[in-house]
């Protein structure tokens, strides 16, 4: 059958079979070699066009001669067809970092190794094979990076351009003293041109044999030794400071150039690998890999393995196998997969295979432990031992720079790109950060500031962006699993050292030069025979067993670690910008000044000019910055986002301090790091041209908790000093950003709003106008829908500090009217623009709080405008030129009136007691005390020259009953008792006005008696209340014994000596009960006596005088008069009992006796005593009646 005869092209229904049929394979676990292994291999890019059919060629073709298309580049072949090297070509010493960068997900936790084909065919076939073996090996997290290390490449390197001669002289010193590159022969070269002409024969449409010109054949001959013996190893890399991080990678090393990627798992062990093999397929066969053998060669067990694992990868079922003898195509043979390790002369076993796999990945996974290091396995040609060593530890001994290492910037990379992308999975753990950290940390270890600025930039942007300072609540639970030490390396130096000690004790060598080399290697396998038992190596270590994220429950702590990676990124980023105009140079050990200001009133009103610097400053805005910021930064380059994002983290970070500050009580501090958070705001500002709305959102709350800040500053005048002091300390972290910030801005929008002043009136008008302008940016178009929530907050601040403003305005008020006191003065000027701006912020701050429907804070607000009215209705007291009160005036009844209205609509707010039963009770008490002040200056100063006496008492009975009805007396409370007392003196002030007109009235006798009975119902009430308080005793004496002049008064009016007798009985009955306030009074006057006989008083008189103690609670002085009144009325009536008695002789006896000692008593004895013998002598006339308990309730 001749070549032209033979289908080239596959049916289309052939390609979706083989293609089905190899997406079934992948989801296989297939069982293949005279030993159970299982292999699943599924791809995951492949850049081959669908598998086409191969071309069987006739025997007898001359593989010797060159096909016409031989070297053109062909999508079957890959990138392997334009190279004389085919499917064994060279791979490149950095093509698992391509992968790496490609498939980044699976790096770090889900794949053990990345690499390419054949650097794991290499490892796999040690135990059978005497050839070297050179790899770099790299770790990150638990996943290993494998490359070729052509060895004598990078020492043909280094002579040239003098990098790596400390490896090449440890090389030489200590492994092959004579070294010299081998040549490879020529015989290798003509193997290798004989297969790719074959694998291009193989896929010639027509088979035909086409000589090429003598001219291209012999071009291609020496192609062939130039790329084989060629440097594919790149130059160090370099990085200019002006270009991206991306362009400082040199592309054509790291990119992955593979046919196609797979994701194979081979037994436990999950790899990631490259792969040229160029596969074949259609009609009966969907999918098999040729192969080109020399008949004279059998096929031993390093080619079948070969053969096996390429078949394995790839997933490949079976093997076309075309002979050749000199180049003549002798047969093709058809060998399935699973057969090939139990071909004649090859008979290898599949479960030693995995053996060798799993010990060679727990001996790499236990000892290459350090993320970052270069470690070099090495195996010499003809050894036996496997030898593993740390470049990058050898390199820091030789003293020479790191980016001499070429590896080191692709792992730095590499590190980045895998924390980069572990960060942005939506769904990933917090118990991962630790990982994250560290390698990031270990990525900023590799890498040169000034080479590498930008990633050092970005990374350390990273750490800060894991300490998560938007949720307070982050701490809460994960204590315990985030906790730990977080190394950036698995192991101590004293573990290490001890490994070390171990492994030097437990392997020996024949000669002292394999002894030093020891010394220097990390691992060794002593033989590769003992890849082949079974977990002779098991993987004890891990990468991290100590890296945990560390949480710190101290947020000003967590704080410091992120200002601190955010300076560092700072700094790398302003190491990269260029200017010839640049700044001076600051020193960043002086401490930029936080200057504050002594405000006086003409500044107080000022503010409302600065704070128009605020909006100007934050307003949105959709224009881009189009020329260079201040410090020579161009827009939109890699410098100006990775600012923005610093400054807007800094930001972030002061805030969180200035609010934990802020709940710490310490607000000069707090106020401190507000300014640090609106100066970094302020430098995000001026080289940002527009502000995205959670960013405008963020300072919105920046400036309310500046509001906070400033207004709990005005309530704290007091502790000025101290805060001052902590205002004005500084960090040298915070000194250095700031120097940072004054790059890009004077940092200086902000000052008027975070200055630390000691006018409380400017403290507070700061405070509001910092809200004012977090609202007007809420409600303006771009916040309008989203800051909903913050804005109800906002005017809840609003409203607050707005009835501060108007208490304070209040309070002023009140304390210039202290101050004219007594003075005859009308109102002032002054003290009317106080009210009025009393008034508008009160009248604001309801319109606050009504836009929230807060109902309790405006019944507050409102019940504050009912206490500014009574300040008003004091204001316009009137003063006779005696300097005394005068009559009770129309203003202060206007005002009054206005306060009872105020704190009637206060109740209308709240609606009923539950919706805030503490603001209700207040306000009750309120609007009682108001009707009872107004009732008691409508009695006390009557407006008799503008109202009958009638109308007068009439109004001061309605008012007094109405503050009565607002006296709580049933709930128990804080207030109950002064409800109590306030109950029972408008008792007593009512019977006494109602005693008043009846002593005082002349005419209508039905008037007189119904003020007579009215006198005794509020005399009766108001002792019954008296009593039931302990703490006014002055106050139950005095009605009692108004209420006894009461009886004495209507007695003059009678007669009847059987009348008199009987009001003069019912009168001692009432000034009996006068024995309840009298012992009170001894009961207090004996606590005076004990205080005054103390150890440091005993110098002291130990008699209590009625002139002593005139700081006690009691008041003596009133006592005396009193007492002064109860004397002479207490004789009158024993005297007129005695006269008019006509009871038994025994009761008369005891009204003589009492008598005879209270006449016979001494004036001069201390109070005390006569207290003491009044308690006595009303004892003595209620013990026998035994009915004046009944009598006096029932009075």
């Amino acid at each position: 059958m001749s070549s032209q005869d033979k289908k080239t092209d596959s049916d289309p229904r052939h390609e979706e079979d083989q293609s089905s049929t190899a997406s079934e394979d992948n989801k296989q676990v297939i069982c293949l070699g005279n030993n159970e292994v299982k292999s699943r291999a599924v791809v995951k890019y492949s850049a081959a066009p669908p598998s086409s059919s191969y071309a069987l060629l006739q025997e007898k073709t001359d593989l010797k001669l060159p096909p016409a298309n031989w070297l053109r580049e062909n999508t079957q072949l890959g990138t392997a067809g334009t190279t004389v090297l085919g499917s064994s070509r060279k791979s490149k010493p950095f093509s698992s970092f391509g992968m790496a960068y490609d498939f980044i997900d699976c790096i770090g936790d889900d794949v053990d190794v990345v690499s390419d084909s054949e650097n794991i065919k290499k490892l796999l076939k040690i135990p059978y094979s005497k050839s070297h073996v050179s790899m770099a090996v790299h770790r990150v997290g638990s996943t290993l990076l494998l490359d070729e290390l052509d060895i004598q490449e990078l020492f043909m390197r280094s002579s040239q351009t003098g990098d790596w001669t400390w490896l090449k002289e440890f090389y030489q010193r200590l492994i092959d003293q004579k070294w010299q590159r081998k040549k490879k022969s020529k015989e290798h070269w003509n193997e290798k041109a004989i297969l790719s002409k074959f694998l291009y024969y193989s896929i010639n449409s027509d088979g035909t044999a086409v000589p090429v010109p003598s001219d291209t054949e012999q071009a291609a001959e020496e192609g062939c030794g130039t790329a084989a013996e060629g440097s594919s190893w790149p130059a160090t890399f370099n990085s200019s400071t002006a270009e991206s991080e991306e362009s400082a990678i040199p592309k054509e090393d790291l990119r992955n150039d593979f046919v196609r990627n797979i994701l194979w798992t081979f037994e436990d062990i999950h790899m990631l690998v490259g792969s040229n093999m160029p596969i074949f397929g259609g009609g009966r066969y969907p999918a098999v890999s040729l192969r080109l053998r020399d008949n004279n060669k059998p096929i031993n067990v390093l080619t079948g393995i070969d053969y096996w694992l390429d078949n394995l990868m790839c997933n490949v079922p079976e093997l076309v196998m075309c002979f050749h003898v000199n180049g003549i195509v002798q047969k093709y043979e058809m060998i399935k997969t699973e057969d090939i390790p139990d071909l004649e002369n090859s008979t290898f076993s599949t479960r030693v295979v995995k053996d060798i796999a799993q010990n060679i990945l727990s001996f790499l996974k236990s000892n290459c432990t350090k993320e970052g290091h270069t470690y070099w396995l090495f195996k010499a040609s003809g050894s036996d031992i496997v030898k593993l060593y740390d470049l990058t530890t050898l390199c820091e001994e030789a003293a020479e720079e790191k980016c001499q290492n070429p590896f080191t910037l692709p792992v730095a990379v590499l590190l980045y790109k895998v924390a980069s992308n572990m960060i942005l999975k939506k769904s990933q753990n917090r118990k991962n950060y630790g990982t994250i950290r560290t390698l990031l940390l270990n990525c900023i270890k590799l890498l040169d500031e000034e080479r590498h600025p930008q990633i050092i930039a970005s990374a350390h942007y990273m750490l800060a962006e894991l300490f998560q300072l938007d949720d307070v609540s982050e701490d809460e639970g994960n204590g315990e699993s985030l906790r730990g030490g977080g190394s950036e390396d698995s192991y101590s130096d004293e573990e290490e050292e001890e490994e070390e000690e171990e492994e030097d004790e437990s392997c020996s060598y024949s000669t002292s030069s394999e002894l030093q080399d020891d010394s220097k290697a990390v691992a060794i396998i002593r033989s590769v025979g003992e890849l082949s038992v079974p977990e002779k190596y098991k993987s004890t270590h891990q990468i991290r067993p100590n890296c945990a994220f560390p949480v710190s429950q101290d947020k000003e702590e967590k704080c410091r670690l992120v200002l601190s990676y955010v300076l560092k990124g700072l700094k790398a980023v302003d190491s990269s910008i260029k200017k010839e105009s640049d700044l001076p140079a600051a020193d960043p050990s002086t401490p930029i000044p936080l200057k504050y200001e002594e405000r006086s009133q003409n500044g107080a009103r000022d503010v409302e000019q600065d704070i128009a610097l605020l909006l100007d400053r934050v307003g949105p805005c959709n224009e881009e910055l189009k020329v260079p910021t201040r410090s020579g930064m161009l827009p939109g380059t890699w410098q100006h986002r990775m600012k923005l994002q610093l400054f807007l983290k800094a930001s972030k970070a002061y805030y969180v301090l200035s609010d934990a500050a802020t709940n710490l009580l310490k607000y000069g501090r707090a106020l401190r790091y507000i300014k640090l958070a609106l100066q970094c705001h302020d430098a995000y500002c001026s080289i940002n041209g527009g502000l995205h709305p959670q960013v405008l959102l963020f300072h919105c709350q920046c400036l309310s908790l500046c509001g906070d800040v400033q207004l709990m500053l005005a309530q704290n005048a007091s502790n000025r000093a101290a805060y001052l002091e902590e205002y004005n300390y500084q960090t040298k972290d915070d000194q250095e950003i700031l120097h940072c910030l004054h790059r890009e801005s004077s940092c200086q929008a902000f000052s008027m709003a975070t200055d630390l002043a000691s006018d409380p009136e400017y403290q507070l008008i700061v405070s509001s106008k910092c809200y004012e302008a977090a609202h007007d940016l809420l409600t303006s178009g771009v916040l309008k829908d989203l800051g909903q929530e913050q804005l109800g907050q906002v005017l809840k601040r609003l409203g607050n500090i707005r009835n501060e403003m108007g208490v304070f305005y209040m309070n002023q008020a009140a304390a210039m009217q202290v101050e004219k006191q007594g003075v005859r003065r009308s109102v002032c000027m002054a003290e009317q623009e106080l009210w009025k701006k009393s008034f508008s912020c009160f009248e604001k701050g309801m319109q606050d709080f009504n836009a929230i429907s807060d109902s309790v804070n405006t019944a507050l607000l409102l019940c504050n405008i009912g206490r500014l009215m009574r300040i008003c209705a004091q204001a316009h007291c009137v003063t006779t030129s005696e300097h005394s009160r005068g009559e009770f005036s129309p203003e202060e009844a206007l005002y009054y009136n206005k306060a009872i209205d105020y704190y009637q609509r206060a109740l209308k707010s709240l609606g009923c007691r539950e919706s805030h039963s503490a603001v209700w009770d207040s306000v009750n008490w309120e609007l009682s005390t108001t009707y009872f002040t107004l009732a008691t200056l409508l009695q006390d100063y009557a407006p008799l020259s503008r109202k009958a006496q009638e109308q007068i008492e009439r109004e001061v009975t309605e008012t007094m009953m109405k503050s009565l009805r607002f006296c709580d007396l049933q709930t128990e409370s804080a207030r109950q008792p002064l409800y109590q007392y306030r109950a029972a003196t408008i008792h007593h002030r009512l019977a006494s006005m109602y005693h008043s007109c009846y002593r005082n009235q002349v005419g209508d006798e039905s008037d007189r008696k119904q003020h007579r009975a009215l006198a005794e119902q509020h005399y009766s009430k108001a002792v019954r209340l008296f009593i039931s308080l302990s703490d006014a005793p002055c106050e139950l004496l005095r009605t009692l014994l108004e209420r006894v002049a009461f009886a004495e008064f209507t007695m003059a009016g009678q007669n009847s000596s059987a009348v008199k007798l009987k009001t003069l009985t019912g009168a001692l009955e009432i000034m009996c009960e006068t024995r309840h306030a009298f012992k009170l009074i001894h009961k207090e006057l004996l606590e005076q006596q004990e205080k005054m006989s103390t150890p440091e008083d005993s110098d002291k008189p130990e008699e209590l005088h009625s002139d002593s103690s005139p700081s006690s609670e009691l008041n003596t002085e009133e006592v005396v008069k009193l007492i002064g009144v109860f004397e002479p009325s207490f004789s009158f009536l024993l005297l007129q009992l005695i006269k008019l008695s006509t009871a038994k002789e025994e009761q008369v006896k005891i009204y003589k006796n009492v008598y005879s000692r209270f006449l016979r008593a001494e004036k001069s004895v201390p109070l005390i005593q006569r207290v003491s013998l009044f308690t006595e002598l009303l004892d003595q006339l209620k013990t026998p009646t035994g009915s004046d308990e009944a009598r006096s309730s029932s009075s």
